[in-house]
């Protein structure tokens, strides 16, 4: 068996077997589609190349009921449109193995062995969640490796090409701007708050103003500098070209977001209930409030291990957004890769914890079926599911943060 692990999880071999096996994914969604009455592609697709015809078309993509995305991603895929509809699904594979590529070699400059690194990676590249997200046709490999991509310029002191893909990042789906904080903490300059400490400066003003100064570092300058411009370029395009619209289905409509079908988040039922309620606007934006708090407070504490911090971001956002399904969750899935060489659980705590974290959406899945199949009223059951599976999450992040052991300081970042 152990020989077996081996060989799989060689470099070459892991890559070719994970890129085959999505490949075979696709050409057999294809299959189903054409054969049978459940279809295998996701609807998201069909939106995606819905919105890239209409720009085939010289309209906007948004004519598209439904699309909220970017209109990048609508003009990656046009040749769905020109060439073949299945360009978007080998684009989505592709991005796939590629973020698995960017793990390994996170993995590597984190002094991890080649070998070890390939075991690690092969919990992404061999994981049946992102395999069927990408062969269905959902774009979240794209941000995927786009986030990966950042932390591994970050790691690798690539400066101005991290904040490239930063911005690319944050303009592709709006959640990566939560990890604004803690990349600025932590290439802020931090030499004035030592030598105030040194000098026995024991004025308060002196050393909030000591700490606003750090932030004036020449890397934090550069990297919000290039990486607001790429965001703001962006922007500004595409709303000369499609005017408020765009701005109000890729941006604006995900803070107002009052989704009452049901979904793993523990605000659905309040917002189905005050649907049509005058506070419910007002309701469905204090539900962010536990997300910031919980957000400034990881940003503070672990802003040191850049990884550690954006995985912790993206669990926290997850769990605690008014939307929560089962493919957000890939959103940190991915990054979890880079936190697990340095935990201290044992294989059996680590094999109960995932059997925990599955087991919290069975007990979900069992009044979602009833809801949606047998048609019975059980919201409140699924209220408590989801709830249920918010402390699983919590206590699962409490028990990784435990167990995780630091890496040691790196050395600043260097301008090149």
């Amino acid at each position: 068996m152990e020989t077996v692990v081996s060989k799989v999880t060689e470099k070459h071999v892991l890559f070719t077997a994970s890129f085959v096996i999505r490949l075979a994914l696709v050409a057999y969604g294809d299959y189903q589609d054409r054969t049978m009455v459940v279809k295998y592609t996701d609807v998201d697709y069909h939106v995606f190349t819905d919105a890239a015809r209409f720009i085939t078309k010289g309209e906007s993509p948004y004519n598209r009921s439904t699309y909220r995305y970017t209109p990048l991603l609508a003009w990656l895929l046009t040749p769905n449109i020109y060439f073949n509809l299945m360009f978007g699904k080998i684009l989505f594979v592709l991005c796939d193995v590629l973020s698995g590529l960017i793990i390994y070699r996170i993995l590597c400059l984190q002094g991890l062995d080649p070998k070890s690194a390939c075991r690690i990676c092969s919990l992404w590249l061999l994981n049946p969640l992102p395999m069927g997200v990408s062969s269905r046709g959902n774009a979240e490999s794209v941000l995927a490796a786009l986030v990966l991509g950042t932390i591994f310029c970050m790691e690798g002191q690539r400066l101005i090409w991290a904040a490239i893909l930063y911005g690319l990042s944050v303009h592709m789906k709006i959640y990566p701007i939560t990890y604004a904080l803690p990349i600025a903490l932590a290439l802020r300059t931090t030499e004035t708050t030592e030598e105030e400490r040194k000098e026995g400066w024991g004025r308060r003003w002196r050393r909030l103003f000591g700490f606003v100064g750090s932030f004036l570092s020449r890397e934090l300058l550069l990297f919000a500098g290039v990486a607001g411009g790429v965001f703001c370029g962006l922007t500004t395009l595409f709303y000369l070209m499609y005017d408020w619209e765009f701005l109000h289905e890729t941006y604006l409509y995900h803070l107002t977001r009052r989704d009452i079908r049901h979904n793993f988040s523990p605000y659905f039922y309040m917002l189905y209930l005050t649907a049509d309620g005058r506070w419910s606007l007002w309701l469905g934006l204090a539900a962010f409030v536990p997300q910031l708090v919980l957000l400034l407070l990881v940003s503070w504490a672990y802003h040191r291990d850049l990884a550690l911090c954006c995985f912790l971001h993206t669990a926290i956002f997850v769990s605690f957004n008014k939307v929560c399904t089962s493919q957000y969750f890939l959103w940190y899935l991915c990054l979890l890769p880079l936190v697990i060489p340095r935990l201290s659980l044992s294989p059996r705590q680590g094999v109960g914890l995932l059997a925990l974290w599955f087991a919290g959406q069975g007990v979900w899945l069992v009044p979602a079926y009833f809801l949606e199949f047998e048609g019975y009223n059980t919201f409140l059951w699924l209220w408590l599911a989801g709830l249920l599976f918010l402390v699983i999450n919590c206590f699962i992040l409490v028990q990784i943060i435990a167990h995780y052991k630091p890496a040691q300081p790196t050395q600043r970042f260097k301008v090149e």
